[in-house]
């Protein structure tokens, strides 16, 4: 069975288009509007990529932007539509068929009457490609089955390329024969008496000028594609390299196009190395790690090729040098899957009889989320961040006026600034038995990049918290403008009076609005969940249920202080109110891995050091509150 697969360059969505002719017209009902008409069959079509074969079965076709009441279009032209497709059938003889509505407006009504009339003889349909088999290739050139594509418009247009499909065609239609046309005799045909060319020669020169046509198209093609990927840093480059193929345009043409838009659109560079979804299903933090431990092992040196590989196309990316391997920000924010199927049972070198079942259908980036808890209170991640970023915000508002009769509003307006956010460069160190990494159990791959995850988020999360700024993140208790709710000279237990004041804190700054909620540690929270609201009354300051405190979210880190100090008390603990969306975390770059085989050699495990770059802004200091003296 042939493995699904794209031709090179063709990328999954890709926008495509078919012309079939309107062959027939027994299926024409004017007092409805209505015309049947075959929209796609399995003739084969030539591509600048290769053939291309429309796979007409129901399950290669999805049908539901169709179904839902999709538009019939002159010529593809969004704003010439003229009807609308009513139903879809996908017959047995292998063709899609519609019945399609027209409008009873003057437009529509003649393009109407010319189907009617066999005017308008032609149909093409829009389409995306998103997967794909290779059926044959004959003198390097392929034949390709879309198993997956998606119609999207039906159009009636000016170029038939399909004459196996039209109106009212039936099943087995595909195989009727052309009407035979009458034989003239010598007497009415001139040209009978002339010389006939050589059938040879004919079909020679057909085979040159389409060979001619056809590599012209791919040249087109490629030149295009290659200025789009030159100049792939500005934003839109790429749409409009599709566009420009789609309709036609010369490199010329593109050029221009291309020109104006440089002019017009921002820089924009992708942190991404290029990696696809089989490349980094591929990727391996083990054999990496298993690499580093080993660097003079060449067998573990061949394991990690393509690790290595993507590690110094990622380093390209970065603007200081890097420690060591680093992981690409493709791996970092796609899904990460492992599949059992990469591996070879019975063949030690290719995984063996450590072959798991289990697949591994989560992030890096997703990792980290799942380790700390203020992404589920509502915090915004940013990543695959190259260079600085700057993350806008209003610090003031218009006014609004009465107006006595005839009177004029004053002018005002708005005011912004915005919060700098640059990379500064955290790291931590776990350790790795060197037994564990010889494993190649996708349990064991999972083990590690979880391991590694952890460190990254908890310190990460602590410098959110409580990051001094400087060399590190600041983070909300040392964000100036956020309230401040003092509970007692010496520190104070908590009270139902501090939590709601932490609340109006937040909202006497009309910023009690977006992800609001909660934010302690262990122990205030056992402090909470033993201390009534009021004397007498058994109702705790922590309830039960998705929204413990107060009514909103609350989430639980020991990154909360718990060792702070007011007067003559010690060991205090703080407490976040406030809305947590307004709290910006960035990723820059890849994760890069340092690993020392020597430290702990005599262990039999090795240290393996992660640096991550990163930076934390509170866009509102007053969308938070804070208490500091919590005595538990």
């Amino acid at each position: 069975m042939n493995k699904p697969t794209l031709p090179k360059d063709l990328k999954p969505g890709a926008a495509a288009e078919r012309f079939l002719l309107i062959a027939e017209r027994g299926q024409i009902d004017k007092e409805a509007r209505t015309v049947e008409l075959a929209f796609a069959t399995e003739t084969p079509v030539e591509r600048w990529w290769g053939n291309e074969i429309l796979d007409c079965q129901p399950g290669s076709i999805r049908q539901g932007r169709l179904r839902s009441g999709a538009p019939l279009l002159v010529n593809h032209d969004r704003d010439d539509q003229v009807g609308v497709i009513e139903s879809v059938q996908i017959g047995a003889d292998r063709v899609a068929r519609a019945v399609v509505r027209f409008g009873k407006s003057a437009r529509a009504s003649e393009v109407f009457d010319d189907v009617a009339d066999g005017i308008r003889k032609n149909v093409s349909v829009g389409y995306r490609i998103h997967a794909a088999i290779l059926e044959s290739e004959e003198d390097g050139e392929g034949t390709y089955r879309i198993t997956d594509w998606e119609p999207y418009e039906i159009s009636l247009a000016s170029v038939p390329a399909d004459p196996q499909s039209g109106v009212g065609r039936t099943a087995g239609a595909a195989t009727d024969k052309p009407p035979e046309h009458r034989e003239m005799s010598k007497e009415t045909d001139p040209a009978a008496t002339a010389a006939k060319p050589d059938p040879s020669q004919l079909r020679a020169e057909r085979t040159a000028g389409h060979d001619a046509g056809r590599e012209a198209e791919r040249t087109r093609v490629k030149e295009i594609t290659a200025a789009a990927r030159a100049f792939g840093r500005y934003e839109g480059m790429q749409a409009l390299a599709d566009r420009c193929v789609l309709e036609g345009a010369s490199m010329d043409e593109f050029r221009a196009q291309a020109m104006d838009l440089m002019d017009s659109k921002p820089i924009v560079v992708d942190p991404n190395i290029g990696m696809n979804g089989k490349e980094v299903k591929r990727y391996s933090m083990v054999k990496a790690l298993r690499y580093m431990a080993s660097p003079d092992d060449k067998r573990a040196r061949e394991a990690a090729a393509f690790e290595i590989e993507c590690s110094e196309a990622a380093a390209e990316k970065m603007t200081r040098a890097a420690r060591g391997i680093v992981v690409p920000n493709d791996v970092l924010g796609a899904g990460y899957g492992i599949r059992a199927d990469n591996l070879v049972a019975g063949t030690p070198a290719a995984g063996g009889d450590t072959v798991a079942t289990q697949l591994l259908a989560s992030s890096f980036i997703d990792l980290l989320r799942n380790k700390m808890v203020l992404p589920g209170l509502g915090m915004t991640m940013l990543s695959g961040l190259v260079g600085n970023i700057a993350v806008p915000r209003q610090t003031g508002g218009g006014t609004f006026y009465w107006l006595a009769e005839s009177g004029t509003v004053t002018d005002s307006a708005q005011a912004f600034d915005q919060v700098a956010m640059s990379p500064k460069t955290g790291a931590g160190k776990t350790q790795i038995s060197r037994k564990l990494l010889l494993q190649s159990s996708v349990d064991v791959e999972a083990f590690v990049r979880n391991d590694l995850a952890r460190i990254v988020a908890l310190g990460i999360q602590a410098a959110a918290i409580q990051g001094g700024g400087s060399n590190e993140p600041t983070g909300i208790l040392a964000t100036v403008g956020i309230g401040s709710v003092p509970g007692g000279t010496n520190g104070a237990a908590p009270s139902w009076a501090n939590l709601v004041a932490l609340e109006t804190k937040v909202a006497q700054q009309n910023a009690d609005v977006g992800a609001l909620g909660y934010l302690t540690n262990a122990s205030v929270r056992g402090a909470l969940k033993t201390t009534a609201k009021a004397s007498g009354y058994p109702v705790y300051l922590w309830e039960n249920g998705d929204t413990p405190v107060n009514g909103y979210k609350a989430g639980i880190t020991n990154a909360v202080p718990s060792n702070l100090t007011k007067g003559t008390g010690t060991g205090l603990s703080a407490m976040i109110f406030g809305n947590f969306a307004d709290l910006v975390m960035g990723l820059w770059g890849g994760l890069e891995i340092q690993v020392d085989p020597y430290s702990s050699g005599d262990s039999g495990s090795v240290i393996v050091r992660v640096f991550q770059d990163v930076d934390i802004a509170v866009r509102h200091g007053e969308s938070f509150s804070a208490t500091q003296d919590i005595i538990t």
